[in-house]
């Protein structure tokens, strides 16, 4: 199969590798799209630490071509069959760690300590090598590839009147949001928000929290096309604060004093320190970008105090239990990957994807298709 490879201080480069085999568990999804997304991005920067070389990518959708030999049928969720369609959730739960049993799929121990730090799967190896049989970590399920093997915790059935290509967002972004809306911010009707940040997660923030009831949705962000996309989303104001200044006083003046709840959807200091900033009493602030390296915000303590206001951070959602409900979200019109996906690039021209988004030339998200 052909795969993305990537190296430090080197270009994505497209190999031919051998197709991975799935273990006890695991299926072999022959992949037809893989979201692009800065987390990745990230990784190729080096502001995440992870092993190289690697196959990056994370979210995908794509059909089941094998399942493991020694797979038990109550390892196999409902709807997943050989030849079915799937989206692929970055977050790949064990089912059996103690967070995992209490429903902490987000938090799932060896998920982190095997897939996020050393690049393999829970029994400590790669599923992945190239020809010469040296190993290739693994980034989730190493989504940027025509074939790859994922656990079957992290798949939910894809129906066919969603877009089989488009839907691979929903294991990334789309589940991103899920879990900042209704797991960390628990979005209520009439509720304000404001998203800071407006890419592929940040409009997926927008529509999920205007179908959750939010009664005001403002979208902040420097680029005017971002923003109109947004608005034409479901925001209902936009602030492009790089013409606009500071966009706490204006978010706060446009919200009657704040917003109860304010998204960080880019992981930056200073972004984190605005979410804050426009909270009203009460208010709650919701970290989802990833930072790079030890970036650390400044937050006043005393207002945070006095105003009962919180912040927490919020990285995907409960895959077994969740992904099923983005894919429903997303069959009902509440999130659009149509809208949300604005670019495809083929598997050959994969590294010009990533040099777009590092440019900030994509609006909402990107897919790479694989076929």
């Amino acid at each position: 199969m052909r795969a993305a490879v990537w190296e430090p201080g080197s270009p994505l480069r497209v190999e031919s590798i051998p197709i991975p085999v799935p273990h006890a568990g695991e299926a072999l999804v022959q992949v037809s799209a893989c979201g692009v997304c800065h987390t990745d991005l990230h990784v190729m920067k080096g502001e995440v630490a992870f092993p190289a070389p690697a196959v990056l990518g994370h979210e995908i959708s794509g059909r089941v071509v094998e399942i493991g030999l020694g797979t038990t049928p109550e390892q196999v969720p409902a709807g997943i069959e050989l030849g079915e369609r799937v989206v692929g959730a970055f977050i790949m739960p064990c089912g059996t760690c103690r967070r995992c049993l209490a429903g902490r799929d987000d938090l799932c121990e060896p998920f982190f300590e095997q897939n996020r730090r050393r690049g393999v799967l829970f029994d400590g190896s790669s599923r992945l090598a190239r020809a010469d049989g040296s190993p290739l970590a693994m980034y989730s399920m190493a989504g940027l590839a025509e074939y790859c093997v994922i656990p079957l915790t992290a798949l939910a059935p894809l129906p066919h009147d969603l877009p089989e290509f488009e839907s691979a967002v929903l294991g990334c972004a789309g589940l991103t949001s899920f879990g900042a809306v209704h797991r960390a911010a628990g979005v209520r009707e009439g509720d304000t928000v404001a998203v800071i940040g407006v890419g592929g997660i940040g409009l997926s923030i927008v529509q999920l929290a205007r179908a959750a009831g939010a009664g005001m949705v403002v979208a902040v962000d420097l680029d005017d096309s971002k923003l109109q996309t947004a608005l034409d989303l479901g925001a209902t104001h936009a602030v492009n604060s790089l013409t606009a200044g500071d966009p706490v006083p204006v978010v706060r003046e446009s919200s009657g004093g704040g917003v109860d709840v304010a998204f960080e959807a880019i992981g930056t200091p200073t972004t984190l320190q605005q979410a804050v900033g426009m909270l009203a009493e009460g208010g709650r602030a919701v970290a989802v970008g990833i930072a790079a390296g030890d970036a650390a915000a400044s937050i006043p303590i005393t207002p945070l105090v006095r105003r009962a206001q919180s912040i927490v951070g919020s990285f995907g959602a409960r895959t077994r239990s969740d992904l099923p409900e983005v894919v429903r979200l997303a069959r009902e019109g509440s999130l659009s990957v149509t809208d949300t996906v604005t670019r495809s690039y083929d598997l050959d021209h994969v590294a010009t994807a990533f040099d777009d988004l590092a440019a900030r030339a994509i609006n909402g998200r990107a897919i790479v298709r694989m076929r």
